[in-house]
C-alpha cells in the first residue's frame, strides 16, 4: 500500500473572512513558504488622501518640534523648532519636505501662523522677533522687533470688515501688541495691552474684535481692541494656560495647562454658566517640562473633538460632548507639543520633542 505524496510547500495566501464583514475589512495571512514574506495583513477602510494611514514627517529637525499647522488649503504643513528653522511640508502624495528655512531666527522659533489671504508665514522667536516671510521666494519681507522678551505666541485673524490682517503676539514681557499683517503694513503696533505677568497664550475672536490672552497669573484676560481695555477674565485654571484655540464656531475657547487640566470656557456673550467653564478635560498630563502644549480643535466635523498632546508621548483626543476620551495615540518617542487638524479631512498633525511630526487619520466626526 503507498503512502500518499507529500502536499508541495503552500506559495498562496489564505484570506480569513470574517463573519459579516466587508471585503475593505478582510484580514489576509501570508502563507509563503519565504519566511521574510510571512506576516498578517489586515486591510482597512481609508477616510482621507492621505499616502497611508500613518505618515512620518522626519529628518527636517534637530531639536524639538515647537509648533506644527497646516496651511487654510490643507495642502501644506509649517513647523517650527528649537533647532531655529522652519520647515514646509507637502500634506499629499508625494509627501515630501519642499522648503527649510534656516537664516529666519536667531533663536528657537516658538510659534508660526499661516497668511488667510497672502503667501506669508508669520513666526515668533525667542529672540523677540516677528518675522514675515513670503513663501514665494522663501526670503524674508518683514522683520519686527516686537517685544523686549521671549514671544510666546501669536495668531493672526481678518479685522471684520476692513479686510486687514492683524497679527498679536505675547511675550514674556508681559505685553500683547497687535500689528497690520502683509508685507506692507505699518511699522508700529496697532494696540498693546498690558497684562502684568508673561504672556504664554493668544487668540483671537472669530469677528476680529476680542483678544484673548493666557497669562502667568492663571487667567485669561479678554481685551476688547474698539475699547482698548480688559473687559473680563477668563478663570477656573490652577496654573497657567499653555495655549489657547477657538473653536470653528467662534462660541467656546479650549485652553490646556501646566496642571494636566485642559477647560473649555464658553465665550458667547451670554453663557449659561456663571464660570463660563464649559467643559473640563482630563488625561493629557503635561509633565514637569514646563513645555507650552499646543491644542487643537477638529474641524472637519465643525469642532466635535479637540486634542491635546502630552507627556506620556501620546495625543488625547476628547469628544466635547460628552467630555470622553475618543483616542489615546501613540507613537512619538518624547513629549508630543504641538497638535492641529486637517481643515477638510479627518487627519490629526502631531509635532514632538523627538524632532519628528506624524500625520495620521481618524474616523469621520459627525458634524456638530
Amino acid at each position: 500500500m503507498s503512502k500518499r505524496e507529500a502536499s508541495p510547500p503552500p506559495s498562496g495566501v489564505l484570506v480569513k473572512r470574517a463573519r459579516g464583514s466587508t471585503p475593505e475589512m478582510q484580514i489576509a495571512i501570508s502563507s509563503a513558504g519565504d519566511a521574510s514574506k510571512q506576516g498578517l495583513v489586515r486591510t482597512v477602510k481609508r477616510t482621507s488622501g492621505l499616502e497611508a494611514p500613518i505618515v512620518s514627517l522626519a529628518g527636517a529637525h534637530t531639536a524639538e518640534i515647537m509648533s506644527c499647522r497646516f496651511d487654510p488649503s490643507g495642502q501644506n504643513v509649517a513647523a517650527c523648532s528649537a533647532d531655529r528653522s522652519v520647515s514646509l511640508w507637502r500634506t499629499y502624495p508625494p509627501t515630501s519636505n519642499y522648503g527649510h528655512l534656516t537664516t529666519l531666527h536667531k533663536a528657537p522659533v516658538l510659534d508660526l501662523q499661516w497668511s488667510l489671504f497672502a503667501p506669508l508665514l508669520y513666526t515668533a522667536s525667542a529672540d523677540g522677533c516677528l518675522h514675515y516671510t513670503d513663501l514665494t521666494t522663501g526670503v524674508r519681507a518683514r522683520r519686527v522687533r516686537a517685544h523686549r522678551g521671549v514671544v510666546n505666541a501669536l495668531d493672526r485673524t481678518l479685522a471684520g470688515g476692513a479686510g486687514v490682517e492683524l497679527v498679536a503676539t505675547g511675550a514674556d514681557d508681559g505685553r500683547v501688541h497687535v500689528w497690520e499683517g502683509g508685507d506692507d503694513g505699518a511699522k508700529g503696533a496697532v494696540a498693546t495691552f498690558d497684562v502684568g505677568c508673561p504672556v504664554t497664550a493668544v487668540c483671537w475672536s472669530a469677528d476680529g474684535a476680542t483678544l484673548y490672552a493666557g497669562a502667568l497669573d492663571n487667567e485669561i484676560h479678554v481685551f476688547d481692541l474698539r475699547k482698548g481695555l480688559e473687559v473680563y477674565a477668563l478663570t477656573g485654571h490652577t496654573d497657567t494656560p499653555t495655549s489657547l484655540s477657538l473653536s470653528p464656531n467662534g462660541h467656546f475657547l479650549l485652553s490646556p495647562s501646566f496642571a494636566s487640566q485642559t477647560l473649555i470656557h464658553d465665550v458667547r456673550p451670554f453663557s449659561p454658566s456663571p464660570s463660563r467653564v464649559h467643559r473640563t478635560l482630563l488625561g493629557a498630563p503635561a509633565g514637569f517640562e514646563h513645555t507650552l502644549l499646543r491644542g487643537a480643535w477638529s474641524r472637519d466635523d465643525g469642532g466635535g473633538r479637540v486634542a491635546v498632546g502630552g507627556a506620556d508621548r501620546m495625543v488625547c483626543i476628547w469628544d466635547v460632548e460628552s467630555a470622553k476620551i475618543l483616542y489615546k495615540l501613540p507613537g512619538h518617542k518624547g513629549t508630543v507639543t504641538a497638535v492641529d487638524f486637517h481643515p477638510k479631512e479627518p487627519i490629526i498633525l502631531t509635532g514632538s520633542k523627538d524632532a519628528t511630526m506624524l500625520l495620521g487619520e481618524l474616523e469621520p466626526g459627525l458634524a456638530v
